[in-house]
């Protein structure tokens, strides 16, 4: 009897894929790192920092294309075999939409539509904004000390974006994420506020005292930068095109009903092209009655190359399996 309990207990059952997604370092070249070892610590409803929880998705696919070359010798007989190049791609639906979710479907920069100012002149983008509101020294990723009287130009349920003033600077910008790759300076000379509207430090105001804003969530880059400003966002817009690539750790997770887990863990992916060679920029429409549907967000991504630090291997994925407790192991 527990011999055929043991056994049964290999066969995962999961009803739905989990995804979670982490900052890349593009200029360091460092991945946010999944350890199988702290598993245990890995709650699916409370992820560590920096993971952040993106919701179940449908549709999973994950496809290799690694090439293998058999090394001939002799009449051409094989005496060995290599990978003569590496190529890996995931594809899934998002079915919750956020802005983290709409950057990673969109794959290029990803915009905050700043509040505008009334008088401003229309960008496709949103026009001069608001003023900003000075984050003061004492804030966390949760609690946003401002000055007196500036919690007034807020309100719960407010959305927001922090991070610094643009100091025409090249090169990545947005704090704690790669948010834009700044070339050219002139081009967003007149901008102060250019890092706010594409940086992914954005939450909601959930209850405001006289000097703080309480958030509803941490901002995903941490504490405020040194000099950071608040200001009201409307909305998120992305765009067809664009120079920009987003780059970040992905993490997709079967929970086994038997008490087993899963795991893919890709180090350094990227929005790309999906197996069809078309823009991944798409929608999915799921059906719930009639001529009611919910819309999901396509994504389809290639994973770049990462190093193992404890050979210096070059990999693209990583495969965890935790077995449910007492099962066989083979």
């Amino acid at each position: 009897m527990s011999n055929e309990r043991s056994s049964a207990a290999m066969i995962p059952v999961s009803r739905a894929v989990r995804a979670y997604f982490a900052p890349y370092d593009p200029t360091a070249g460092q991945p946010s790192v999944f350890d199988p070892g702290l598993n245990a610590g890995f709650l699916l409803d409370a992820p560590p920092s920096p993971w952040v929880d993106l919701g179940w998705i449908d549709n999973f696919r994950r496809t290799s294309a690694t090439t293998i070359e058999p090394l001939r010798v002799g009449k051409g007989a094989a005496a060995s075999q290599f990978r003569k190049s590496l190529d890996a791609r995931v594809e899934l639906d998002f079915r919750q939409w956020g802005k983290l979710q709409m950057a990673l479907a969109g794959g290029s920069q990803h915009m905050n539509v700043l509040a505008t100012d009334p008088s401003a002149a229309p960008r496709p983008t949103g026009g001069i904004p608001q003023a900003a509101a000075t984050v003061l020294t004492g804030s966390t990723a949760s609690a946003l000390t401002v000055g007196a009287g500036t919690a007034d130009l807020f309100n719960a349920g407010d959305m927001i974006a922090v991070d610094v003033d643009y100091q025409q600077q090249t090169g990545y910008v947005g704090s704690g994420v790669a948010a834009a790759y700044v070339k050219d300076p002139t081009s967003v000379l007149r901008d102060k506020d250019y890092v706010r509207r594409v940086t992914f430090n954005v939450a909601r105001v959930a209850q405001k005292t006289t000097t703080l804003l309480l958030l509803d969530q941490p901002l995903i880059g941490g504490t405020p930068a040194a000099g950071a400003c608040a200001q009201k966002i409307s909305a998120f817009v992305d765009r067809e095109g664009g120079s920009f690539f987003q780059e970040w750790s992905g993490l997709f997770v079967w929970q086994d009903e038997s008490g087993g887990r899963i795991c893919f863990y890709y180090p350094h992916l990227s929005p790309s092209r999906n197996s069809k060679g078309s823009e991944q920029a798409t929608e999915t429409e799921f059906a719930m009655h009639d001529t009611i549907s919910t819309i999901g967000l396509h994504a389809t991504f290639i994973a770049l190359a990462s190093v193992d630090p404890n050979d210096g291997e070059t990999v693209l994925c990583y495969r965890s399996y935790f077995p449910a407790p007492l099962a066989s192991l083979y």
